[in-house]
């Protein structure tokens, strides 16, 4: 592992951290050139792990269009929302910054290390204040949102619950004079609470379309070049790629992606649930 340190004080250290209260001390990271990747519009995105149909819809949507804008998205590489933001700024060769709550050498969950490696790969970094040996600790997944935060021009809250940890990042961002952003939920859904709460409470301002968040950067959109959709695995592109030839029926893709059922059937899957496709009823899909 090439893990680069960063003190405070010292040059390089970025401005973005220095300058909020309670500054790390030192910063760990590895991935593409740290002051590149700053130098760019950055925007956070968090929100619950446990993640609803319209949470995934929306962080979808969200994280897709503004990478295209070449903003990079910041989260913190947990489950649900932030895996969600992650995944799909990579899904159309967008950048992205982890920000992790243990050492590097330790990326939790360790389910989400492969999405480590690809935010690496894609020219993304994986940031952490905490060095080598340092164990896991519950203040420590609350003082990294402090870091999120401080990263962003930008925090936005997708889906969020009422104890949700994302309601931390909200109020760091607050303080720290961040912009701050959610999207409203359905009332009657409890993933919502949090973030009509904080619309509630005048401490995020309402987000419906990604150009909102471009409207409070003062950025102009771009067009951007034709939208890709990746599959992680042989299987999923050709489900892909079929969809994209404007072949919807559930028949006929299982007969042309020449897969077997099951196979079909778990590529089907994991795209829906990773939000790159949709149901439509009756046996049809379609992109997102």
């Amino acid at each position: 592992m090439n893990i680069k340190t960063l003190t405070l004080g010292e040059r390089g250290f970025p401005e973005r951290l220095a300058n909020i209260p309670s500054p790390p001390k030192q910063i760990y990271h590895m991935g593409a050139d740290l002051g590149e990747l700053l130098d760019r519009p950055c925007v956070t995105i968090v929100g619950t792990r446990s993640i609803s149909a319209y949470g995934r819809q929306v962080t979808v949507d969200l994280a897709e269009r503004l990478a295209e804008q070449g903003i990079v998205i910041v989260s913190g590489l947990a489950f649900g929302v932030d895996f969600q933001a992650h995944q799909s700024a990579l899904d159309v060769n967008g950048l992205a910054i982890a920000v992790l709550p243990t050492p590097l050498e330790n990326v939790v969950p360790h389910n989400n290390r492969d999405l480590a490696e690809e935010i690496l790969e894609g020219g993304g970094a994986l940031i952490s204040e905490y060095p080598e040996g340092t164990k896991p600790a519950k203040q420590n997944f609350i003082a990294r949102n402090r870091l999120m935060a401080g990263l962003g021009d930008a925090v936005v809250i997708t889906e969020a619950g009422e104890k949700s940890g994302s309601i931390y990042t909200a109020n760091f961002a607050h303080d720290q004079g961040r912009t701050v952003l959610a999207i409203p939920g359905d009332i009657t859904n409890l993933g919502s609470i949090g973030t009509n709460n904080l619309i509630k409470a005048s401490k995020a301002g309402i987000m419906t379309s990604y150009k909102d968040v471009l409207f409070a950067l003062g950025f102009y959109e771009r067009k951007p070049s034709a939208r890709r959709i990746k599959g992680r695995n042989a299987n999923e592109q050709a489900v892909i790629d079929l969809l994209l030839k404007g072949i919807s029926n559930g028949d006929e893709l299982l007969e042309r992606s020449e897969l077997s059922a099951s196979s079909f059937n778990q590529a089907i899957t994991m795209l829906e649930l990773g939000g790159k496709i949709r149901p439509l009823g009756g046996n049809q899909w379609a992109p997102y």
